[in-house]
């Protein structure tokens, strides 16, 4: 499948926008919010890379499911940091 260049091109924009707004989050002062807000913008970044720049929308099951399971992995991992990070805050 070819991708038209217009919808690499808002993909791009809405990751500058994204690292706008990571710049803007962390001169911001929300207290134990930061980590937060931080971490649903980068997830956020890291869908539209892999959905698009991986090519990973218009591929198989398959790959949705090494892709899924990838992101899984990354949720738990987050989650265990969160949770440390927690009881020592």
């Amino acid at each position: 499948m070819i991708i038209p260049k217009k919808t690499y091109y808002k993909v791009g924009a809405a990751l500058f926008i994204l690292m706008f707004l990571t710049v803007a989050a962390a001169y911001l002062n929300l207290g134990p919010f930061n980590i937060y807000i931080a971490l649903t913008i980068a997830c956020v970044k890291a869908v539209l890379v892999v959905m698009y720049f991986m090519h990973v929308k218009y591929q198989t099951k398959v790959t949705w499911l090494f892709a899924g399971a990838g992101f899984l992995w990354i949720v738990i991992m987050f989650a265990l940091t969160m949770s440390d990070y927690i009881t020592r805050y």
